[in-house]
Parts: structure tokens; sequence; C-alpha cells
């Protein structure tokens, strides 16, 4: 089976939804801003440790959606996308083939936009809806190759396309790709692999 690899945050759309959904929350539960004298200090102790890898990425961005127990979760989800649907990048509806989005991003948050857009196939990072923690690892770099081969048996796919923002982060998925497009201000770039990559 060909498919197409997607990632998410910059991609598809122009930001990053895991930080701009904190925002939303924030301003539709300011309740959550009471919150911020203790979470401060908090995230600031976390910032420290990450910084001298005591603790794991994961843990760290685990404690960015501890609020999500406080909060209607579905309501919320809902909410965020009825107003930032139509910020999709209109290249991606123009699309063709089985679509696989593959996304660090959370799947409370996912989960509802990939309905909408119609993805073939959603892997993103999995949380426990009621504390907000990451379930296993974030799915970024690496992993996401290997979440794609948790859910697909390698010799049953051939990855024609893969489209990403960042050169930096997504090698491991663009090195599956036949074509490989960066996408730049929500410009829709090609690229070769191995030139931009040095092999």
């Amino acid at each position: 089976m060909k498919i197409n690899i997607y990632d998410f945050d910059k991609t598809i759309i122009p930001f990053d939804s895991g930080s701009k959904f904190c925002g939303y929350c924030l301003l539709h539960y300011p309740y959550l801003l009471l919150l911020l004298p203790f979470a401060i200090p908090v995230f600031a102790v976390a910032t420290v440790l990450r910084l001298l890898h005591i603790i794991s990425f994961t843990d760290f961005k685990g404690l960015l959606f501890s609020f999500v127990p406080l909060i209607p979760i579905d309501r919320a989800v809902k909410g965020f996308w009825d107003k930032y649907e139509s910020s999709v990048n209109s290249w991606f509806y123009d699309r063709q083939g089985y679509t696989v989005v593959i996304s660090a991003s959370p799947d409370f948050l996912l989960g509802e936009i990939a309905h909408r857009l119609n993805f073939d196939k959603l892997i993103c990072t999995k949380h426990n809806r009621k504390t907000g923690r990451i379930i296993g690892k974030n799915c970024r770099d690496e992993e996401k190759v290997n979440r794609l081969y948790q859910e697909f048996d390698r010799n049953d796919i051939q990855v024609v396309n893969v489209y990403s923002d960042s050169l930096n982060h997504d090698k491991p998925i663009f090195s599956l790709g036949k074509n490989c497009f960066h996408i730049v201000d929500g410009k829709v770039i090609p690229f070769d692999f191995d030139e931009a990559y040095k092999i």
C-alpha cells in the first residue's frame, strides 16, 4: 500500500497546536490563571531539571498539559478547532492518496481535527485524559518511525511523499519517502534528501 506522511504542527497548520491550545484554555477558562502562582515555580524547576537531563523531554512536556483534568476537554477541543480549522493550509485539501499524519501533539487534541479533515490514519502522542500526562513516549524524531511500524507492517507499505516543516526533527520520517517536501511559511518546497542531509 502506498502512503503519504504528513507532520501536523507548522505543516498542515501554520502554528504549534499544543501551545495555542494552552493559550486558548487560559482565555476561555480563566480560573486556570489561579494556578499560575503554583505552576510557574514547578515549570521553572522542571526546566532546570530538563536542561540538566535529569528528567526527559517526555516528562517535561507532560507537565504542560497537567491542567487537562480541570477543563471540559471535549468542549474545549471542539471550540478550539471551530476557531482554528480555517487556518489549515489550503494545499492540504488538494492531497491525494492514503494520508498518515504523524505528530508529537496530543491525541486528545488532534482526534477532532483528524475526523474533520478525514485523515486515513492519525499517529500522535498519547495522553492520559484524566491527568494530562503522556502515556509511553513523545511521538517525535525517531519515535515517529517506531510508531509508524507499530501501526503498519513495514513490508506492506511504501512511503511515497513526506511533508514536514522540520528538517531537523523529521529526518527519520523524511528518510522513508520517495519524495520529500519542506513546508516553509505554508509553502510546499520539494527537496532531495541526500543533498539536504549531505549523504
